[in-house]
């Protein structure tokens, strides 16, 4: 197993390259400058733009802008943020807690509340109970993300004479008086305005994990060491879970390894509508100024995250099934 994990590493270096070089492409061939900014700012002389262009190579071809961001790179220099005016790496560090912490929680509830309503299902297949998960999941999964925060936001319109929805922010990560708040107060100040993005994000990702876990154990309980298993007179309880279950579960983590690649992704669309400051509004804003640092140091984040979660996903499936080390 040691081996594979090594061999995955290796090979997702040139996946890495790969991608930010065409990123870093497709960037340059858009058309604008990420010097526009200077060049039409009378403060700043001609002479200062030609120091920036040499110094970031600005004035090479692509090839040897992207040979030159990669060696800053690899040494942990992202470089130069031209929209924010501050290092990139310092840029992204003020975005990221926002966006990990939205996209966390929102995977926990998830995962805590998905797995056991797709083992009811299966477990009472039919059942009224069954029946009214699958409309509920099927709404869940065709409302786009932003059209159910929309939805939200405006429920809790509708609801603000209510003294608990009331309280609950629409936008924002924060209150205008945050700063003079107390530590706890800070903190149910951060909690409220969670409130709306996490229930999008739990809701439209609840809908489908409940279904596949549905469908997982469906397969399983169907399969031959099941009937196997009832008929020498085990439990339901332990056939269910001890056999079915341990089985069903392999699938999913495979899938909760994409799901922790995309902690950092996952909610740029929601961020954006609800004017949460954190990678995904920072992202657009890069891209729309050309700020090509900034979008490399964000789509190399992004990657480095996928193979986090590619080795994490292969970690627990060892872990649950010992039969992969072989």
């Amino acid at each position: 197993m040691k081996d594979e994990l090594l061999r995955r590493l290796l090979v997702s270096i040139p996946q890495l390259l790969l991608m930010s070089f065409i990123t870093f492409l497709f960037i340059d061939l858009a058309p604008g400058d990420v010097l526009a900014q200077y060049r039409f700012d009378p403060r700043i002389s001609e002479e200062t733009v030609r120091e920036v262009e040499a110094k970031y190579h600005f004035d090479k071809p692509v090839l040897v802008q992207y040979g030159h961001w990669l060696l800053r790179a690899v040494r942990g220099d992202l470089g130069y943020s031209f929209s924010r005016h501050a290092p990139v790496s310092s840029v992204i560090a003020e975005r990221l807690f926002n966006t990990f912490i939205l996209s966390l929680f929102s995977i926990i509830i998830t995962w805590v509340v998905a797995i056991p309503l797709g083992i009811y299902a299966a477990v009472r297949q039919y059942s009224w109970g069954d029946r009214i998960m699958s409309v509920i999941s099927y709404v869940g999964m065709s409302l786009p993300t932003f059209f159910l925060a929309l939805l939200l936001m405006f429920f809790v319109y509708l609801c603000r004479d209510l003294p608990l929805i009331s309280m609950i922010p629409t936008t924002g990560m924060v209150s205008a008086g945050h700063e003079q708040m107390g530590f706890f107060g800070k903190l149910a100040d951060r909690a409220l305005h969670m409130v709306v993005p996490v229930s999008v994000l739990t809701i439209t990702a609840l809908a489908g994990l409940q279904r596949i876990s549905r469908g997982n154990m469906l397969e399983e309980l169907r399969k031959q060491y099941v009937t196997t298993a009832r008929a020498k007179g085990l439990p339901e309880n332990r056939v269910v879970y001890r056999h079915a279950l341990r089985n069903a579960v392999n699938p999913l983590i495979t899938l909760f390894g994409f799901e922790f690649s995309s902690l950092l992704s996952g909610a740029a669309l929601l961020e954006i509508i609800m004017n949460w400051p954190g990678l995904g509004s920072l992202m657009l804003s890069a891209v729309q100024t050309q700020d090509t640092f900034l979008v490399m140091g964000s789509l190399l984040l992004a990657g480095l995250m996928l193979i986090a979660g590619n080795l994490l996903a292969d970690i627990l499936l060892v872990i649950a099934d010992p039969r992969v080390r072989n």
